[in-house]
């Protein structure tokens, strides 16, 4: 037997004064350490051979090996350089992004309690072993599965594993899982798993190490095949057609490789990582950190946003939203633990008489309640209120703070407690005594479940008072709080059991609990409609629960209200509002019940298999998903989806680990920051390619049709070089920088089956080129017609008209955002005209120097490449609103068009 299969088997419960140190020991040897398998460092040479691999860079070191065939050894080192900065750029973001993973990471329970040899002791977590004896106590974290063998009061907060956000009772014999939380009570377990084979561990195995390419990878290899096919057909034509003119062969054989390196844009690699890069950074500052560079470009492309519930959407913390009493009711303001809002009735603040029985309900829930709030440490720095316990029962003080009571301490010294009944399971209810500050009274206070409080049994109120109770009790379950009832009566002794005084009790009233959504989680949802991105919200916690979040988000139409008919195990709910609508469990799923997964926008009591299912849905329609999640349960599904999102405060080491993108501030809404910069960079990369090949295709036809007008060798290969050098080079580079176009966030996300010169950019491309070549031809013509040395001026003219093609193609024409473009075409330009006025370069290069009449003919071409650019910016572009327009300018979509069909267009993307 494995290892991993022995340890998963429960061991025979032994006595509870644990193992001894000789057995801990011997089964650790057997077993192994208590941790989920980690990956290991990746190797520099592997991170090195990744990035060669790449299509383009392997064309340039096979430009690489020509221009050495050549002797051209300038223009191999450039080339070279050009390899390894790339490269050296990938790879140390890939580590700095794996370090800063790092830093962030923290073990799920770094020690344990446990009992070896009848003494407790504390020791670390991966040294736990299958037998061991667990005290577990509030705060603690389960180091590994366990069977209850003892339990006061536990209650356990599994929503990083399950996704549930309300603690869940736990009783005797109950199965503990690794990686969740005691927040209240303490118990005794005997550990049944550990490492891989613990739940925890299981869902980790699904995490598939194996990555598929992202859609600009996709798109940079396929370019690659076609520009190397281009590249060594222009190598064979080039040098034929020149030994049917009768040129030398060597010479010939220098222009057809110089034309080969034309033809190849070689700053392309630099440019993309520089653009990745330089996103990466940006996104850093604004709380996002990127873990694999492509990822930068990938979140562009996003056309399904699939976001988990608890602590994304919502705040993650409870919150007393409204208060029902016989008397009336009201509701509470505020957010968090802060004991700050108000009590309002109709709009405005209560006064006292309608205060009145709500402080006396909070009172009940005050004294019935072992939680604690604790204020920061520094309330100057911003940091919230904490809740110590039961994340319910500290609402429960919040919202008696707002209504103006004294703390619990306060409360507690007026009416010590002496007595108690837990709550658990069964009863679904707490009962406390107090003294009544009366000699011989007793105060009873009671909270729980409305079905264990309602009870003719529990209470003395009249029968019709009750029923009216239970309709709105219901009717706020059905809008997805979480309701409890309170109720206290005044007896003469202490009974015993303490459950004996649970009758003849007076109501107080209902308290209507929610996990009120993130200010901005509405914002942002309509943020991604806006770009075209289908929001979906996949839960572990119950169905009314999680559509009511989804229609106050604006998820999904409607209010959420819902019968009181919902069961646990759930069912599918409509609400009259469509497919769109609906709330789909995973028991739909997984009973196949569901015809169309993607036609869904809200599922609950989903499991990380289920979650596996819905997004693999949402691929094999062509759409590029982004997943975000923050609990071991969601890791499985932030590895498949194109681009995981963990989150990186409360986000376990599982979900960061599988995540491609991490949430510093754990905000959804910067998740929409990232997908603008995502669609910034892959506009500057559309653009460089635009810009490059047009100056490229215009050297060709430079050099095919030159001939034919009478000019034999229109240039020579150190001259075609040498404006590749300029114009793919520090232009090239600086345009990797550039700000976002107007509109980017208005628009859809491209279709990911596009071809990255698509869209009607290979078009604009080829007639550019052909008009920076007619200009630089049209130069040349005239400088010979004028006796001039109209090989220079042809040099020039190219080199000016693909300056100002540069600058045509920027997005903000007048920007300061990127102040490195128009100093790169300044540091371009002054290059150029050394090549002509420095005795070296021109000896090299084989210019002549130009008077103002040639000068002035070659600069003609700046203006004709710059209003060239600008006239076809918007020019062979799909039309319609489900059109994914990519722009290389201004001009972009200013209104999100129809979202119904936007999101249906996304959806067969």
């Amino acid at each position: 037997m494995s290892a991993a299969a022995e340890r998963a088997v429960p061991s025979a419960p032994g006595p509870m004064d644990g193992l001894t140190e000789a057995e801990a020991a011997r089964r650790l040897a057997d077993t192994g350490r208590n941790e989920v398998a980690a990956r290991g460092p990746v190797p520099l040479r592997t991170r090195i051979l990744a990035q060669l691999r790449d299509p383009l860079i392997l064309v340039l070191l096979g430009a690489v090996v020509l221009t050495l065939a050549i002797r051209d050894h300038p223009d191999a080192i450039v080339i070279a350089l050009v390899v390894v900065v790339n490269t050296t750029v990938g790879v140390v973001q890939e580590i700095r992004a794996d370090n800063a993973v790092a830093a962030l990471s923290a073990l799920s329970a770094p020690h344990a309690h446990v009992r070896r040899g009848g003494a407790g002791r504390s020791v670390p977590a991966t040294e736990v072993v299958p037998g061991d004896v667990l005290v577990l106590g509030e705060g603690d974290i389960v180091a590994a599965d366990a069977e209850l063998a003892e339990a006061s009061a536990l209650l356990l907060d599994e929503s990083m594993l399950t996704g549930e956000s309300v603690p869940v009772d736990k009783a005797a014999g109950a199965a503990l899982s690794a990686g969740t939380v005691v927040v209240r009570g303490r118990g005794v377990a005997s550990v049944t798993a550990t490492g891989t084979a613990s739940a925890l561990g299981r869902i980790a195995a699904l995490l598939d190490d194996r990555r598929e390419p992202t859609p600009l990878q996709r798109r940079l290899a396929s370019l690659g095949r076609v520009l190397a096919a281009v590249t060594l057909a222009l190598c064979v034509l080039v040098f034929a057609l020149g030994l049917v003119r009768g040129l030398p062969p060597g010479t010939m054989a220098v222009t057809a490789i110089s034309l080969a390196v034309a033809a190849v844009p070689e700053s392309l690699p630099a440019v993309v990582t520089l653009a990745l890069a330089l996103g990466a950074r940006r996104m850093v500052a604004r709380h996002a950190l990127v873990r694999r560079l492509p990822a930068v470009e990938t979140l562009g492309s996003v056309s399904v946003l699939a976001t988990d519930k608890t602590g994304t959407l919502t705040e993650g913390r409870m919150v007393v939203e409204r208060i029902w009493t016989p008397a009336g009711a009201v509701e509470l303001t505020g957010v968090g633990y802060e004991p700050e809002g108000e009590v309002l009735t109709g709009g405005r603040p209560a006064d006292a008489p309608a205060l009145a029985p709500v402080r006396e309900l909070l009172t009940v829930t005050s004294l019935c309640n072992d939680a604690a709030l604790r204020p920061p440490d520094d309330p100057e720095s911003g940091a919230r209120w904490t809740a110590l316990g039961d994340p319910m029962e500290a609402a429960l003080l919040t919202a008696a703070a707002k209504a103006g009571l004294p703390g619990r301490p306060a409360l507690a010294a007026d009416r010590p407690r002496i007595a108690e009944a837990p709550f658990d399971s069964l009863r679904k209810r707490m009962t406390t005594l107090h003294t009544d500050g009366r000699p011989g009274r007793v105060l009873v206070c009671l909270k729980g479940a409305p079905e264990a409080v309602l009870d003719p049994a529990v209470l003395d109120d009249p029968p019709d008072a009750l029923e009216h109770a239970r309709q709105e009790a219901a009717r706020l379950a059905g809008h997805g709080y979480r309701v409890l009832a309170a109720a206290s009566g005044v007896r003469d002794d202490v009974p015993d059991p303490v459950t004996a005084a649970e009758t003849r009790l007076t109501l107080r009233g209902l308290v209507a609990l929610h996990d009120p959504p993130r200010a901005t989680a509405a914002t942002t949802l309509a943020d991604c409609r806006a770009a075209g991105i289908t929001p979906v919200l996949i839960t572990g916690d119950h169905p009314a629960t999680a559509r009511a979040v989804a229609a106050r988000v604006g998820l999904v139409p409607g209010t959420g209200v819902r019968t009181p008919a919902d069961s646990e195990d759930g069912g599918t709910e409509d609400g009259g509002t469509g497919d769109g609508g609906r709330v789909v469990t995973g028991a739909d799923v997984a009973g196949g019940r569901v015809a169309d997964l993607t036609a869904v926008r809200v599922f609950a009591r989903t499991d990380p298999q289920q979650k596996l299912e819905i997004v693999e849905a949402w691929r094999t329609r062509g759409a590029v998903t982004a997943m975000t999640g923050d609990g071991v349960n969601d890791g499985p599904a932030l590895h498949r989806a194109d681009i995981g999102v963990a989150m990186g405060a409360r986000g376990t080491e599982v979900a960061r680990q599988a995540a491609d993108l991490v949430l510093t501030d754990d905000e959804l809404s910067t998740v929409v920051t990232a997908v603008e910069e995502g669609r910034r960079v892959y506009d500057n990369i559309r653009r460089f390619l635009v810009y490059g090949m047009a100056g490229g295709a215009a050297e060709i036809l430079v050099m095919l049709a030159g001939p034919f007008l009478g000019l034999p060798l229109p240039l020579r290969a150190g001259q075609i070089l040498w404006i590749n050098l300029l114009t793919h080079g520090l232009t090239g580079v600086a345009m990797g920088a550039e700000p976002a176009a107007p509109g980017t966030m208005r628009r859809p996300p491209r279709p990911p089956s596009q071809h990255i010169l698509g869209g009607g950019a290979w078009q604009r491309l080829l007639l550019l080129g052909v008009l920076v070549t007619a200009a630089s031809l049209g130069a040349a013509l005239a400088a010979r017609g004028l006796g001039l040395a109209w090989q220079s001026v042809l040099f020039t003219a190219l080199l000016a008209a693909q300056l100002g093609v540069v600058l045509g193609l920027r997005a903000r024409l007048l920007t300061r955002q990127n102040p490195f473009l128009p100093l790169a075409v300044l540091a371009s330009a002054l290059l150029g005209a050394a090549a002509l006025y420095v005795p070296f370069l021109r000896s090299v290069l084989e210019t002549e120097a130009l008077g103002a009449a040639g000068l002035g003919l070659a600069a003609l071409g700046a203006p004709v490449g710059f209003f060239a650019a600008r006239l076809l910016r918007t020019a062979f572009r799909p039309s319609g609103p489900g059109a994914a327009v990519v722009p290389e300018g201004p001009g972009a979509p200013e209104g999100p068009g129809d979202p119904a069909g936007r999101d249906r267009a996304s959806a067969l993307r």
